[in-house]
């Protein structure tokens, strides 16, 4: 065969395989070419602190400023992620295919979790990850990750398979279901690699899973904290080769690590309730760990200058300012700036901003301190009608957003005093996913529905 001709058929079989996998790139978007302010990579924004970088809608309701709205099959309390023209989620489907548990010594049936915990578990489901188009709210792209069928459930009323959030870095999708893997697509949904590093985790009570991957720099935090061997590991983003694990003495936890820099070094810090430990990035090695917060670590640490702020709002409620820098225990040392056990989150991250630390309880109340000395602008004041919640707050265009499980998002303006701007009302829904903001527009997860809210005609 001539050369030429040997390029020709080499030429109509690259074709012939763009055909087959439908590949658009007119409608590809391109990590350089989407604006950040088209982006809501992951749950926490652009800067993991809460903070959007375009305004959104002050006001809707059912018939007001909803651009579509959509039904998402399943249960998935996951936030969405946004990247130019498309929404990322996920989603656990019931296949209606029921396992009997595994009989426990003595030959009683294995039992379900405490306080709500246990719902779910040894049902079969489908495990999904989606992209939705942003302009008209039409599916672009559905893969079951995989079928399983999960040995521990979750809390029956906050609970799901579908609750870690998913993040993008505009060449790549990253979707961990947990104890069922970690599953990575390019945008348009090609399969691209997958980790399961065959760990059942036994959660508290079995109230489910919920830590999130962490993207940056081309690698992939995972935190596996349960009531078995935990540990932290870093995976290559491209690949999905470890790059280093490091062994945790931890128990439950579902709060998110934080990638910082301080001093021109990377650290990946752990909020935690036997510790809080930071972790050198490059390596893995523990740098530095302070004891003090409560049990159930949830909502996601936050920078602010040459300190770390954490907190737990469960038992034993704590907030530590800690200061960046130091190494070994700083327990109990001038390290942790100041702490306060007043008014801290036990679900919501707070957002922080201009020097300003948002935060709001379950139970709906509100407080801003200044981050760098915890003295109160505002402390533990109540929404004017009874409220509970599970999103965290977001900030768009100088107004925070708090989105309610009855039903409502709150606008109020920032800095002091509290005060409400607007309060939307959706009928029939509740929040638990926290909203994603980009390019102008509100993306709100409910239990059952996918709203864009947005001004824009």
């Amino acid at each position: 065969m001539s050369r030429m001709k040997a390029l020709s058929v080499a030429l109509v079989a690259v074709v012939a395989w763009l055909v087959s996998v439908k590949v658009d790139f007119a409608q590809t978007p391109s990590a350089s070419a989407v604006p950040p302010s088209a982006t809501w990579p992951d749950w926490r924004g652009p800067h993991d602190n809460g903070i959007a970088l375009t305004d959104a809608p002050t006001e809707w309701s059912d018939t007001k400023n909803v651009a579509w709205k959509i039904a998402i099959e399943g249960r998935g309390h996951s936030s969405p992620v946004v990247w130019g023209d498309r929404i990322f989620l996920t989603t656990a489907v019931p296949t209606g295919k029921r396992v009997e548990p595994p009989a426990a010594p003595g030959g009683a049936g294995r039992r379900g979790g405490g306080a709500g915990g246990g719902a779910g578990a040894f049902e079969e489901h489908r495990l999904d990850v989606m992209a939705v188009d942003r302009a008209d709210g039409r599916i672009r792209w559905r893969h079951t990750a995989t079928t399983a069928v999960p040995h521990e459930g979750y809390h029956g009323v906050y609970g799901s398979f579908a609750s870690n959030n998913p993040v993008t870095d505009g060449q790549r999708v990253y979707a961990s279901f947990g104890s069922r893997g970690l599953f990575v697509y390019d945008l348009d949904g090609r399969p691209l690699w997958q980790k399961d590093y065959g760990v059942q985790m036994r959660m508290l009570l079995s109230f489910g899973e919920g830590s999130a991957p962490v993207v940056h720099d081309g690698k992939v935090v995972m935190l596996y904290d349960h009531e078995g061997d935990s540990f932290i590991a870093m995976l290559d983003a491209a690949t999905g080769r470890e790059v280093w694990r490091t062994p945790r003495p931890e128990a439950s936890n579902w709060s998110t690590p934080l990638v910082l820099t301080h001093a021109g070094s990377k650290q990946i810090v752990v909020s935690a309730t036997r510790s809080v430990r930071s972790y050198d990035f490059t390596t893995g090695k523990l740098l530095w760990e302070a004891a003090g917060l409560g049990r159930n670590t949830i909502p996601r640490p936050v920078q602010h200058g040459n300190m770390v702020i954490v907190m737990s709002g469960y038992q034993s409620p704590n907030l530590m300012a800690i200061r960046l820098g130091r190494e070994g225990n700083l327990t109990g040392t001038d390290a942790i700036v100041w702490s306060t056990t007043r008014g801290t989150s036990y679900t919501p991250s707070p957002v922080l901003h201009d020097g300003k630390l948002y935060m709001v309880t379950d139970s709906g109340l509100v407080s801003c301190l200044d981050a760098s000395t915890g003295t109160p602008i505002y402390q533990q004041v109540r929404f004017p009608k009874p409220y509970n919640f599970k999103a965290s707050p977001v900030m768009a265009g100088g107004k925070l957003y708090f989105s309610t499980e009855e039903g409502d998002v709150v606008v109020t303006k920032l800095g002091g005093p509290f005060e409400v701007i607007t309060t939307n009302t959706m009928t029939d829904q509740s929040f638990i996913a926290t909203p994603a903001v980009a390019a102008g527009d509100m993306y709100l997860r409910s239990r059952t529905h996918l709203f864009r809210i947005s001004a824009r005609p």
